[in-house]
């Protein structure tokens, strides 16, 4: 009998012995956590996109509680959410400052021109890519196929008739999946109230840009010497805006450019302005004309 009992006690002890060490451990090295975090995560939109700068909505939410963030921030919640989050939280909602993906090319079917027709395996920028960079004659510039499209989740883009995709800019949350799947990297997040924006990336001169696609950016510097000092500045051939300057922007930054290379968004929709099409057909005369009437 006693044989069956003394491991018993034993092993009854060393469990007391244990449990005892992980109670007091506990105690001891337990980290608080504010039960106001679940109920906010409850309240955010549980897309986990990433566009508000943390990986998730449960981070965002202990943001929000250490107050190192606003409701605001959370760019995919309706206004009414983020007003119920600040209501909760008894904080100001704050000013939402809205990201959303842009497109740094304009060169569509009706601008840039084609060195082959592509008819691989696959249908995808990326497959065609890897094919001498693409059929495009401006290596540079969009390809036209629309993974992007493919991999938004939230509907967001679309690719228009004139082969480019277009961001619906109320839909986009800034979640930079376009952004990775872009083999030519055209995307980019930027605030949607930055209205400068340069939609080329081509590094070849003057008129052998244009060559090989209208609203090419020449280099011309018309945009430097329209614009207050340091905002744009030509690198390689291409006009390169400093945003740390944008709230010196003005729409006069894009009135003499030759080619509308460099467009001032007056409207949310990137693509909803005078098209390089209407400026060759008469519609608009000039870029600036358009804009003095328009803006």
């Amino acid at each position: 009998m006693n044989d069956i009992l003394i491991p018993l006690a034993i092993i009854t002890g060393l469990g007391l012995l244990f449990g005892i060490i992980l109670s007091v451990s506990y105690k001891k090295l337990r980290v608080y956590e504010d039960p106001r975090i679940d109920i906010v995560e409850q309240m955010l939109p549980g897309t986990n996109c990433g566009a508000c700068g943390v990986p998730g909505c449960r981070a965002f939410s202990e943001k929000l509680i250490n107050n190192e963030s606003s409701p605001s921030g959370c760019t995919v919640s309706s206004s009414d959410n983020i007003d119920d989050i600040a209501q909760y939280l008894g904080v100001d909602a704050g000013e939402a400052n809205k990201r959303v993906a842009r497109l740094l090319c304009a060169g569509g079917k009706d601008e840039a021109h084609n060195l082959a027709l592509y008819k691989g395996g696959m249908s995808t920028c990326r497959g065609e890519t890897v094919v001498s960079g693409g059929s495009k004659d401006c290596s540079w510039g969009c390809l036209g196929l629309g993974d992007c499209e493919k991999i938004c989740d939230f509907d967001a883009i679309f690719m228009n008739d004139n082969g480019l995709p277009q961001v619906i800019t109320e839909k986009c949350t800034a979640c930079n999946d376009c952004v990775e799947v872009c083999p030519k990297h055209l995307f980019v997040l930027m605030p949607i109230k930055d209205k400068l924006i340069v939609q080329c990336k081509s590094l070849l001169e003057g008129d052998l840009a244009e060559s090989k696609c209208s609203v090419a950016c020449t280099g011309c510097a018309r945009c430097v010497a329209d614009s207050p000092s340091q905002l744009i500045e030509i690198k390689n051939n291409l006009a390169v805006i400093n945003y740390d300057f944008i709230d010196l922007a003005t729409s006069k930054s894009v009135g003499r450019c030759p080619t509308n290379a460099i467009v001032w968004l007056d409207k949310e929709d990137q693509f909803d302005i005078v098209s390089q099409t209407e400026l060759e057909i008469g519609k608009v005369e000039t870029p600036i004309s358009y804009l003095e009437e328009n803006l």
